[in-house]
């Protein structure tokens, strides 16, 4: 690769790293885990840069996530690692502030199935369009409408159930 080219990825990553890595947690839940992802995948992005710097790298980059965090579900990352009941210390970069209401919709967003999560993340988290988070998911468009609406409908579902029992909590 060359100095300019370098440079371009560089400026690429430092623009981009702390979003990358809000995705991969949001989809994971995990800081560790999302910034190993996170890692992994700009290695990977290195290694195509010259072909993708000219194209869409951003879509190339969080599909490459996407592919990686579907690799580890299946080879037993979540199987070596338990979800603990309470959230532990956060990265101090954290880029979620720590309201009620945030944490809500995280908890919600993980109750989630994998591909609903993943389409209303790169649809209203990182508000790609349709055809970019097709081509992010590696499915049709029909598909993303498809998650995306089941998936906001689960999420409605979900935080009015929690909004609820915290009122039961307010009130008991």
């Amino acid at each position: 690769m060359n100095r300019d080219s370098e440079q371009d990825y560089r400026e690429f990553v430092n623009s981009r790293l702390q979003r990358l890595a809000s995705f991969a947690f949001a989809q994971c839940r995990d800081w560790h885990q999302a910034e190993d992802i996170v890692q992994r995948s700009l290695v990977r992005l290195y290694r195509k840069w010259t072909k993708v710097a000219h194209t869409n790298p951003d879509a190339y980059v969080r599909r490459i996530i996407v592919n990686l965090l579907h690799d580890d579900r299946r080879t037993g990352w979540f199987r070596r690692e338990r979800v603990a009941e309470v959230l532990p210390d956060r990265h101090s970069h954290d880029p979620s502030d720590q309201t009620a209401s945030r944490l809500s919709v995280l908890t919600a967003l993980a109750q989630l199935p994998p591909r609903q999560r993943q389409a209303v993340l790169l649809r209203h988290w990182e508000d790609m369009s349709v055809q970019d988070t097709a081509i992010v998911m590696g499915c049709s468009e029909g598909t993303v409408k498809t998650q995306t609406s089941r998936g906001l409908k689960a999420l409605t579902v979900l935080l009015e159930d929690a909004a609820i029992e915290e009122l039961k909590g307010i009130h008991a």
